[in-house]
């Protein structure tokens, strides 16, 4: 930028001559008594126009986002390495990985649990930088144990509905107790030769509560001495493939909310799980009305009672 200064008393650069006969020189074009037009400018063709047009730059390549680079079968990175990686570290993980009981969806066999090096450096990498690696060991061995009680859980949810509505409902109609009697009796009948279940992907959701976990927060708050205030540490989200009684498959969401509760008198911390299907469609919220619903009625309706009184008959029966 630059200043510009005006003078008192402006001359012009070229003064006039004092003689006023003095007429402009032949080649002034203002001092002409008839212009000639000026010609035409050429209008250019579309061809030859600039080919910028303001508003039409080009898109600006877009950096893979951090999701993307996830693997979308457990939505951990893709890349995670079995060996020590931070200097911080203070002790040797071990690097073992140990095989869990969870049938894979691509029938490569059962997934695998991470080995305790690959856990801590995974938990590096989404910012828990805090955990002391002394701990990681014992946090491998109790997330194996609570995915291998999740998916029992799911089992027996399988075991419930994978035949229909109308199968799972002679089995809920008894109660949880009475489940569980039909479901030993039935692993001896067939040898535990029932077809299970595959989990066919998984993804942790700890930030996003379930609609039900949201509920029992507010109840705690409304009704403190009934409702603990206690919500979940964590959440999963597993996909299932069920099989269908013909021989189809079908794919079922279930919620996994995981709980702690008050430790055991030895010090040994206590975790319990809420294992359901997610209300993705009619079927699955019949599925959690028929279980909870046929437990409530068969504990209130004296269930227990009438079938020791058809046992003790049955016995005097024979005798």
């Amino acid at each position: 930028m630059g200043w510009f200064w005006a003078d008192s008393t402006p001359t012009a650069p070229h003064p006039l001559p004092a003689s006023g006969s003095a007429s402009p020189p032949p080649g002034c074009p203002m001092h002409q008594k008839d212009p000639a037009p000026p010609a035409p400018m050429p209008t250019p063709s579309p061809e030859s126009a600039c080919p910028y047009k303001p508003g039409e730059a080009p898109p600006a390549k877009e950096s893979p986002s951090y999701v993307s680079k996830l693997n979308p079968l457990n939505y951990m990175p893709s890349n995670i390495s079995n060996k020590q990686e931070s200097s911080d570290q203070a002790v040797s993980l071990p690097l073992e990985r140990e095989n869990s009981t969870i049938p894979r969806g691509d029938g490569t066999g059962n997934w695998e649990y991470p080995s305790p090096q690959q856990m801590y450096n995974a938990m590096l990498r989404k910012g828990y930088t805090d955990t002391p690696a002394e701990h990681v060991e014992s946090m491998v061995a109790v997330h194996n144990f609570l995915n291998e009680g999740a998916w029992e859980e799911i089992k027996d949810w399988e075991r419930r509905f994978s035949r229909g509505l109308g199968a799972g409902w002679e089995v809920c109609r008894r109660g949880e107790e009475g489940a569980a009697r039909q479901a030993a009796l039935d692993a001896l009948r067939n040898g535990g030769a029932d077809v299970e279940p595959k989990l066919m992907r998984f993804m942790g959701r700890p930030q996003e509560p379930t609609p039900k976990a949201r509920m029992l927060s507010f109840m705690a708050k409304v009704y403190p001495s009934a409702f603990p205030d206690n919500p979940p540490f964590d959440r999963h989200d597993w996909y299932v493939q069920r099989q269908m009684s013909d021989g189809s498959t079908k794919e079922v969401r279930y919620v996994i909310d995981y709980y702690s509760g008050p430790p055991e008198p030895t010090g040994e911390p206590v975790f319990y799980l809420d294992v359901r299907p997610a209300v993705d469609g009619p079927t699955s919220a019949c599925e959690r009305m028929m279980r909870w619903g046929g437990d409530v009625w068969y504990r209130a309706s004296g269930g227990s009672v009438r079938e020791e009184l058809a046992r003790q008959k049955a016995a005097s029966a024979r005798s």
